[in-house]
């Protein structure tokens, strides 16, 4: 689930919404948490409307009690088949804490409280938030905090403040491009709302297993072109050197960069806007209340080579999901439609486009029913959809249950 600042929450108090008995299963029973979180819990301890901490796939656990169960799992929390039918994330009661029943209300946030971090090393350090500064300090000194002995000092507040005297000190002040929306969608298990009527009318798109990589420029007299992750941006020589995949001696998203002329892309993009007022003729028109036109931000999947596991073969290739024009007093994103017709005129890829004008059904299981399919990257198995209005304002993405387990549940 995602916070206020769009930083997914791993962590949660979440209430009970169903419960359905397993045939053959005497001792479980499969619980709904959300829209469509389905997962596996204990017969009788918990009945519809109860409230529990949920914690969500993808996510890791510390090493100590009340998650010491999950030891033979690495207290890693992953999708996976279990009594027959899919399982997501876990589902833990307010005893297992020791706490009070009306202790934290539903949709409380705990990720941080109970020390949850991505199930993957190398997600905790892309996607870590760049406010924490021990994360921080431990990225800018990789092969330091590896060491047995820098490990435990991590492990104790004193020793992570005396870390800090030493390594915390940052020798660039600058950070994230304010203007820059991060790019993590809310899964529609999360969006309850939607169901069982929605009105809108949405463009769907495939969802790329990769890495999020983002290029932008202002408008402005030097026009610099900026290389951005989820979450770094890529703009001195120390973050440069950054690389998190081991099929690349140099940084995957200024590869991009430069495989896809992108500075000269967004120049263009830019002139093109100045000269004309619009990208998209007839399609886009700027309205006069929104002011002069301040940036251009491109936004899109960097995939292939060892980035994920799933195999999209050896190149790394980009494709375009986000076209955003910035002004003074408004932004503007372009629909999925539009974004392909203007990510082609200037040379670059758009992710598939699978079907316009839907209507969504009236469960979120049917939705994540539509994201299993075949990828029309190259042919095999999609890992899920991206579903995005016709204004350009709303989106939500649904992943295929079986690709998390095939691909992401070690």
């Amino acid at each position: 689930m995602l916070n206020k600042d769009g930083i997914r929450e791993l962590a949660y108090v979440a209430r009970v919404e169903e419960i359905r008995p397993l045939d053959g299963y005497d001792r479980v029973e499969y619980a709904r948490i959300g829209a469509g979180w389905w997962l596996i819990v204990p017969k009788g301890q918990f009945k519809v409307g109860d409230l529990g901490v949920y914690f969500e796939p993808d996510s890791r656990v510390p090493q100590e009690e009340p998650f010491l169960f999950l030891e033979k799992r690495n207290y890693k929390i992953k999708a996976m088949k279990m009594c027959k039918v899919v399982s997501q994330g876990l589902l833990m009661h307010f005893d297992d804490f020791g706490w009070q029943a009306n202790k934290y209300q539903e949709g409380t946030f705990l990720t941080k409280e109970l020390k949850v971090t991505y199930a993957d090393d190398e997600d905790n350090i892309r996607k870590a938030n760049t406010g924490d500064k021990y994360r921080s300090m431990q990225d800018r000194h990789k092969k330091i905090f590896k060491t047995k002995w820098a490990k435990w000092l991590m492990k104790r507040e004193w020793g992570r403040k005396l870390m800090f005297m030493f390594f915390g000190k940052k020798k660039d002040k600058r950070g994230w491009p304010a203007w820059v929306s991060k790019t993590d969608e809310e899964r529609v298990q999360n969006m309850g709302w939607l169901f069982p009527t929605c009105t809108t009318k949405w463009i769907a798109t495939e969802k790329i297993d990769g890495t999020s990589t983002t290029f932008t420029m202002r408008n402005d007299r030097k026009k610099q072109l900026l290389v951005c992750s989820r979450n770094v941006v890529y703009d001195t020589p120390a973050k440069a050197d950054r690389n998190f995949y081991k099929d690349t001696d140099g940084n995957v998203y200024l590869e991009m960069a430069a495989k896809y002329n992108m500075e000269t892309v967004l120049r263009d993009m830019i002139a093109a806007f100045e000269k004309s007022g619009s990208t998209t003729g007839e399609v886009f028109k700027v309205s006069p209340q929104w002011g002069k036109l301040q940036y251009i931000t491109i936004q899109g999947e960097t995939y292939g080579g060892t980035v994920q596991k799933r195999d999209y073969g050896l190149e790394h290739r980009l494709k375009v999901f986000n076209i955003i024009f910035g002004y003074e007093n408004n932004k503007f994103r372009l629909n999925p439609i539009d974004g392909k017709t203007v990510a082609e005129a200037f040379g670059l890829d758009y992710v598939p486009v699978v079907a316009e004008d839907i209507t969504l059904p009236s469960t979120c299981d049917e939705v994540v029913a539509m994201a299993h399919g075949k990828s029309e990257v190259d042919g095999k198995e999609r890992e899920g959809l991206v579903f995005r209005s016709y204004d350009g304002t709303q989106s939500f993405k649904a992943v295929d249950p079986e690709f998390l387990i095939k691909y992401h549940s070690n």
